[in-house]
């Protein structure tokens, strides 16, 4: 959670600025939490990966497979930003992202065209994303109810019509709605698996805490909906007896851990600062 180079932003500041996200909503509570930011993260990168034209501009235009580590810092402190900065921040930020996603474009190994602010890809990733983060919380630090996780959806789309999402998800009910009509095209891939054992084993936790790393991946594997989760490359990579209570006890306790200097206490203290 900490910045990496060139992300370093004021989160505090200017006093009272608003965020893309409203303070106190779902999305604040959700992304406060290491754990299931970081088993949401993988779920939905899963998710991502399954969609050709998706996997083909990640896979192939991203330094994913060269720095693993530096890209999942520098994607989860991009959502930090979209959730926590100030509104002006965010958008200058995201300015930037499309800018630089409107150079990402090729095709996929069958030959069909594609382009990284493609509206239809963008409402997926825009969509698995809030899935994964509000499904990983609610299965593993703090259960989630119906109207909870549409808010969690709705809160979102500020955010998504600046990244060019127009049509993304403004409710659980659309995106079990979006789901269903994109698994016609949710494929199986190498891909699949090669991800799943870089974040097995890249060096994202210290030495000390790896074990965590690959359960919190297992994690991920678990909570990945269907069609995707019966692929073959997540067969028996689901979490194993007795882990998912662990996995909990995880998220829980980051629940009640608290992380001064980090993007939510900062962005706390900035709506709080004209009180």
């Amino acid at each position: 959670m900490r910045p990496p180079p060139g992300l370093d932003f004021d989160f505090e500041h200017p006093a009272g600025e608003p965020a893309l996200a409203p303070a106190g909503g779902v999305s604040w509570r959700v992304f406060a939490n290491p754990v299931s930011l970081f088993i949401g993260g993988v779920a939905a990168v899963l998710l991502e990966l399954a969609e050709p034209s998706v996997r083909s501009g990640v896979w192939d235009h991203s330094s994913f497979r060269r720095d693993p580590s530096m890209r999942l810092r520098r994607t989860g402190y991009a959502a930090m930003v979209t959730v926590y900065g100030p509104r002006s921040t965010a958008e200058t930020m995201i300015a930037r992202v499309v800018r630089m996603h409107e150079k990402v474009h090729g095709e996929t190994p069958s030959g069909r065209p594609y382009h990284a602010n493609d509206p239809e890809l963008l409402d997926w990733v825009q969509a698995t994303a809030v899935f994964g983060f509000c499904e990983a919380y609610s299965r593993f630090a703090r259960s989630l109810s119906a109207e909870e996780k549409s808010a969690a959806f709705a809160e979102g789309q500020a955010a998504a019509r600046l990244y060019g999402a127009a049509h993304a998800p403004t409710s659980w009910q659309e995106w079990e709605h979006l789901l269903g009509a994109m698994a016609p095209r949710l494929e199986g891939s190498p891909v699949l698996t090669e991800f799943l054992d870089i974040m097995a084993g890249a060096a994202i936790l210290p030495t000390a805490a790896r074990p965590l790393q690959r359960l919190s991946v297992r994690a991920a594997v678990e909570i990945t909906p269907e069609p995707v989760r019966s692929l073959p490359q997540l067969q028996r990579r689901g979490l194993r007896r007795g882990e998912a209570a662990l996995v909990k006890a995880l998220g829980a306790l980051a629940e009640r851990v608290p992380l001064p200097g980090m993007p939510p206490s900062l962005a706390a203290r900035r709506m709080k600062a004209l009180a």
